[in-house]
């Protein structure tokens, strides 16, 4: 119960210094590699699924469901970012690509699982490590959602709240759609009245889309990029829209996705083909979270210190099991600077956070 917090950030700095961009595969098997090696050190059994994702566990065995645990080994950080951002200690913080989310976060579960020393709690521990998810996990959902369902409780060690010991006991569902307007091309001097505007009905239907939004509930919609035109000087035949939503209900993604697939264009010459939906489902915060998080509140506490837990807008594979299996997130290393320059971990809180996650593993 006590981390060794040199060998920590000696295993962090491991990681971080194979960068691990989600579309260099091998890179992120790289990652996988190292991790693996640790893991069969602690006991645990290792199994290669499809897609990429590996399996890892420990004492599973028998009647009784283990308890799941999600990380992930991929970052947003191309090759070469470590030129910019090297891996470094400033104080109590540590800086480096993927530091905070997630790479501090693997390196807790593994030392989380050397200070249980083989006593692995009823039905034994399951660890998934999986290559996609901060491009959508869509080769290792399938594998996320199978073991949930085997699953008694699922910690999902992404980090906590941004710069606070708060874990996370919701998340908003997301959703990405695009938009493509055909319409009619023609000269804007000689021909004007034959073209059909695709920006014009793009134009019109940023306001729409954007009008869908109800913040008291919980609902945002963004056009985040809008593209159009092949020159000044013809009316523009093609149209795209990128648009993200947030909700934090099923319900509310539902209605939001049936109105924009809906959308009609005011001049009917122009088509609308829209792709995309929600591909995370809102995490809820059920009974069984509720009853998770009372729990870590409790064993913080009785560790001396407090965390708070909050419904957060950003999604993570804990939105494919909260539906599916009590979930609890955030039990990754404090910290802040997610996909940003500052990223970094917090030295003075990552410990403490080791600590609830050990005990929580080994009591729930």
């Amino acid at each position: 119960m006590h981390p060794d917090l040199p060998a920590m950030i000696a295993d962090l700095r491991a990681l971080v210094e194979i960068e691990s961009p989600s579309t260099d595969p091998a890179a992120v098997a790289r990652v996988m590699d190292v991790v693996e090696a640790r893991a069969r050190e602690l006991g645990g059994v290792a199994e290669p699924l499809p897609g990429g994702t590996r399996q890892f566990s420990f004492g599973v065995g028998g009647e009784e469901r283990p308890i799941l645990v999600l990380t992930h080994a991929d970052t947003v950080w191309p090759h070469g970012t470590l030129g910019e951002m090297p891996f470094r200690a400033e104080g109590d913080r540590l800086y480096g690509p993927g530091t905070y989310d997630m790479k501090a976060g693997i390196v807790g579960v593994l030392h989380a699982l050397g200070a249980l020393e083989g006593r692995w709690p009823r039905g034994g521990v399951r660890m998934l490590l999986t290559p996609d998810e901060e491009v959508g996990s869509r080769a290792s959902r399938p594998h996320i959602e199978a073991a949930a369902r085997g699953a008694r409780a699922v910690f999902v060690v992404e980090p906590p709240v941004t710069d606070t010991h708060a874990l996370k006991i919701g998340r908003k569902g997301v959703g990405s759609f695009g938009l493509t307007f055909h319409g009619v091309a023609s000269h804007t001097g000689n021909k004007p009245g034959e073209g059909a505007s695709a920006i014009t009905e793009a134009a019109r239907a940023v306001l729409e889309v954007q009008a869908l939004a109800r913040p008291d509930l919980g609902t945002t919609v963004s056009v985040g990029m809008i593209r159009g035109g092949s020159a000044v000087n013809v009316i523009p035949a093609e149209a795209t829209l990128e648009i993200d939503l947030r909700a934090s209900t099923v319900a509310e993604g539902e209605r939001v996705a049936e109105a924009i697939r809906a959308l009609a264009p005011a001049d009917p010459r122009v088509q609308i083909t829209v792709t995309g939906g929600l591909n995370r489902p809102p995490f809820e915060p059920g009974p069984g979270t509720l009853a998770l998080f009372g729990r870590a509140q409790d064993i913080a506490r009785g560790l001396g210190f407090e965390v708070g837990g909050e419904v957060v807008g950003g999604g993570s594979d804990g939105n494919f099991t909260a539906p599916i299996t009590p979930t609890l997130d955030g039990l990754g290393a404090p910290g802040d600077g997610a996909h940003a320059a500052h990223e970094h971990v917090r030295l003075d809180r990552w410990p403490d956070h080791v600590r609830l996650l050990t005990r929580l593993l080994g009591e729930v």
